[in-house]
């Protein structure tokens, strides 16, 4: 370990800010002079500005103590915070935005939770009833429904993914960093959701903050690229691809398990999915089988298919441990909607109905079907999932002070990463 290694690193993510950067690095190099107890580099991560950027940076790099410049030739705020963090000696790695728009009193609730061993991840929120903001109706608007959406499409349970203003232990960085691909603006909510899906703990802190009307992001193709980031994250989770299992362990944190509600959503998705496939296959198996043959052919069928699909997107279960259990208890699940579909057409026998008749009766059967297979699935089936850790909240009050640096422990993390 190198002994003039800070505690924390601040990164300022730039481009193209040099009519605002010296005033801020100044203001920001002060406040950690004179209110914050460890040692702290600020980093400025110049990302290929085009204006002068450099120079300001430059020149605040050899005239004030502990601020240093790194240069990163291609641009994207994600790749400019990854290259720091990764490169990071400090104990904490944070960024904030450069015009500063969070009051920088809730700096050190944000990384307190961090040095103290309590969380592994802390962001500011401006989304919490304490916090003080100052925006316009459309951000708000845009903000709120941004992070409602990540609770339904990814499971998210933080309240703020954009903020700019986050602290993560450098440890967790690390190991976070290689399964992050967005090099954008959607690299927070992509490191969020890992660190949540890694069972890590998310510290929230109410901050005070007021909209910079010299915003220069691009609204609409920000919006763009942060849904093709949902889909994308949602399919990686899906398909198991993003297994996070390895970081999982490393940190000792327990699986994983979604909300009752977002698992009722998902749960339902796959249900309409599984509903329209069956309605098709019996149709299709009905041209040339009765109706009791083709509607246990489009039943067992699907079931394996909505078995696979709830077992991945539903409950988030990835690798083979337990997988034959899981399908033969779908089965059995199946079982209990084959004998209400069952019942249903033999219900309808005889009173003259046509395929298309069939099918209406035996959708409705198969949304009682579903209701059964839900409780079944939730409560048996994948009833060993434990509820996922829940992200703590910090009052904004918190007294950062008494959080003294421990040098031996520093080490030992460092050693460890």
């Amino acid at each position: 370990m190198n002994e003039t290694s800070p505690v924390i690193d601040v990164v300022v993510p730039v481009l193209n800010e040099a009519h605002i950067l010296e005033r801020s690095v100044q203001r920001l190099r002060t406040y950690l002079d004179l209110e914050v107890p460890f040692a702290c580099r600020v980093v400025i991560a110049d990302n290929d500005s085009t204006d002068g950027t450099a120079e300001v940076a430059e020149r605040l790099a050899a005239t004030l103590s502990d601020v240093r410049l790194v240069r990163v030739p291609e641009r994207g705020r994600g790749r400019a915070l990854s290259t720091v963090w990764s490169r990071s000696d400090a104990t904490v790695v944070a960024y904030m935005d450069v015009d500063l728009s969070t009051d920088l009193g809730a700096l050190m609730p944000l990384v307190a939770p961090l040095l103290s061993g309590h969380s592994d991840v802390a962001i500011g929120t401006r989304l919490r009833r304490d916090s003080r903001v100052v925006r316009g109706v459309k951000r708000e608007i845009l903000s709120r429904g941004y992070n409602a959406l990540l609770r339904v499409v990814l499971g998210a349970r933080f309240s703020d993914a954009q903020c700019g203003f986050k602290a993560v232990r450098t440890d967790v960085a690390k190991a976070l960093l290689p399964y992050v691909e967005d090099t954008g603006w959607f690299f927070d909510t992509e490191l969020l959701v890992l660190a949540e899906r890694a069972g890590l703990r998310i510290a929230e802190v109410p901050v005070d903050w007021v909209d910079d009307p010299d915003s220069r992001v691009a609204i609409a193709s920000t919006v763009r690229d942060d849904l093709w980031g949902m889909a994308r994250m949602a399919r990686g989770l899906t398909t198991g691809r993003l297994d996070l299992e390895p970081v999982r362990h490393r940190f000792g944190r327990p699986p994983v398990r979604t909300p009752v509600g977002i698992r009722m959503i998902r749960f339902g998705m796959v249900g309409v999915v599984s509903t329209i496939a069956y309605a098709l296959l019996f149709l299709l198996a009905r041209q040339i089988a009765p109706a009791q043959v083709a509607n246990l052919f489009a039943l067992v069928t699907t079931a394996i298919g909505n078995t696979a699909m709830n077992r991945r997107f539903t409950y988030q279960v990835t690798g083979t441990k337990r997988l034959a259990r899981h399908h033969v208890q779908g089965l059995v699940a199946f079982a209990c909607g084959w004998a209400l579909t069952a019942s249903a057409l033999a219900l309808t026998a005889g009173l003259g109905h046509t395929p298309l008749m069939e099918v209406g009766v035996l959708t409705v059967a198969n949304v009682l079907a579903t209701i059964v297979r839900f409780v079944l699935l939730d409560r048996w089936v994948f009833r060993t999932a434990t509820e996922a850790p829940r992200t703590r909240d910090l009052d904004v009050r918190l007294s950062a002070r008494q959080v003294a640096p421990n040098p031996s422990a520093t080490a030992d993390e460092r050693s460890a990463a």
